[in-house]
């Protein structure tokens, strides 16, 4: 499938907009560093930080340890496994064939579902030394004052994450607060599946939500936009997740006969109440958010219901596949053997979101000259903005790096740009075929996602201490 590329122009505007950089400072009586982490790995970035960057270069610096906040448990575990395999591949397969600064990365993975994000993050600084983390998450607010004073006293870890939507986009882009995003503000999940509907004619909605964070965000955020395009909510409905059946809600729809219905929940608890609407002889389009794109939502519906129903598809982030930067990432990841069974399509959203992340965070490492936040986080907006040399791959960046050129990186999902660490993509929207394949990604109007991002993005309130609310 080939789509043109489109800048998300509306919704980095926005960002800018309301941009707040707040000065990071942890609380005082956050949780002190172990004595663990000062005998273990993590050594490394701590010395880093009283040496020069060229120390990073030595044999002695030993491999990175990239620490995977993942989902093998709890409602997302549907995803874990190949939520691993999409960090693994640009490790594996790219990366460590010339690793920046020499130094090999490890990829470790400490599971979210059972003990919460908080707890496997410490896990990952204090047990792991993980200079590293990879996507803080859901439960950021739980823990960000403990990890900021972390990043204060030991200048790290990175934070590239594929999951932070839900952190308000006013934080993090900065050397006190090193979170990159790869796929955007949550928010907009929401406000996207609305301008869909209207595409669709919609004049009603129902809001469907499983009790998570992100999914919460969103669905507020489709409210509003219903609201500002003059379409119906006819009910928000909030839900547990992980429920075996939704057939009240199902049956509850099915009363409500509304144009569209704007799902933000887990590609399986989306299945059952989809199944559950077909059974109970309802129709329509069913708009749904990015996890959809997970082989457990296509292959948890039964046989007929797309067909039955007026449209089923997604609401996501799309890719530019005219470049040669997908050229190279198809053609590698076609040959990979990571993807599990299932996950073999480089189309899908996690897959290219998370290559991006990862490459142009190599080559923040290589172009900052060590595994400091302070040197990282600028290095991540050097080398995606212009002027610089274009360059697509994760080797070519790299040699331009080392012949100390300036580089462009413009990469699957856009150019490689950052707004205080929101990633510059464009959001799209994605149909399903009557057999369950992807039709082609449409992207939406920028002018229009900048009215709705206006209206819908969330901004953290930060006190004098850096204490924020949101």
């Amino acid at each position: 499938m080939r789509t043109t590329k489109s800048r998300a122009v509306g919704f980095m505007a926005a960002l800018l907009a309301f941009a707040m950089i707040a000065a990071a400072c942890g609380d005082d009586d956050a949780t002190e560093t172990t004595a663990a982490t000062e005998t273990t790995a993590a050594t490394e970035t701590t010395a880093a930080t009283e040496t020069t960057a060229a120390t990073e270069t030595t044999a002695a610096a030993g491999p990175v340890v990239v620490c995977e906040l993942a989902y093998y448990t709890g409602e997302f575990a549907p995803y874990g496994e190949s939520l691993t395999a999409d960090i693994a591949f640009p490790i594996t397969e790219v990366i460590n064939t010339d690793p920046p600064l020499g130094r090999t990365w490890n990829l470790i993975s400490e599971d979210i579902g059972t003990v919460g994000e908080g707890q496997a993050a410490r896990t990952c600084l204090e047990q792991h030394g993980a200079e590293i983390l990879v996507s803080q998450a859901h439960g950021y607010r739980t823990y960000r004052d403990w990890i900021l004073e972390w990043i204060t006293e030991n200048d790290g870890p990175l934070g590239p994450s594929v999951h932070g939507g839900t952190i308000p986009g006013n934080l993090g882009g900065t050397a006190q607060e090193p979170i990159f995003r790869a796929q955007g503000l949550d928010e907009a999940l929401g406000f996207t599946g609305v301008l869909k509907a209207e595409d669709f004619g919609a004049t009603t909605v129902v809001v469907f939500a499983t009790q998570v964070e992100g999914f919460q965000l969103a669905a507020g955020s489709a409210e509003q936009a219903a609201a500002a395009l003059g379409i119906e909510v006819l009910a928000r409905i909030d839900v547990p997740a992980e429920q075996p059946s939704y057939r009240t809600e199902a049956e509850r729809i099915v009363d409500l006969n509304p144009d569209a219905v704007v799902i933000q929940a887990g590609s399986v608890e989306s299945a059952t109440l989809i199944n559950e609407f077909n059974e109970a002889g309802g129709s329509t389009h069913w708009i749904g958010e990015s996890g959809w794109i997970q082989p457990e939502f296509v292959g948890g519906l039964a046989a007929g219901v797309i067909a039955n129903q007026k449209s089923v598809g997604l609401a996501g982030i799309g890719y530019n596949d005219t470049t040669p930067a997908w050229d190279f990432y198809e053609q590698v990841y076609l040959a990979s053997d990571i993807p599990p069974e299932g996950q073999e399509d480089p189309a899908g959203i996690y897959h290219y979101t998370t290559y991006d992340l990862m490459i142009q965070t190599a080559l923040a490492v290589e172009f900052g000259g060590s595994y400091k936040a302070s040197d990282w986080a600028p290095a991540m907006f050097e080398v995606g903005d212009a002027p610089g040399t274009v360059c697509y791959t994760y080797a070519d960046c790299l040699a331009e790096i080392r012949a100390g050129n300036d580089i462009d990186y413009e990469g699957i999902t856009g150019s490689g740009q950052y707004i205080l660490g929101v990633n510059d993509q464009f959001q799209s929207y994605t149909g399903f075929n009557a057999d369950g394949t992807l039709m082609a990604p449409e992207a939406f109007d920028p002018d229009r996602v900048l009215e709705l991002t206006n209206l819908a993005a969330v901004k953290a309130e930060c006190d004098d201490n850096n204490v924020c609310t949101w």
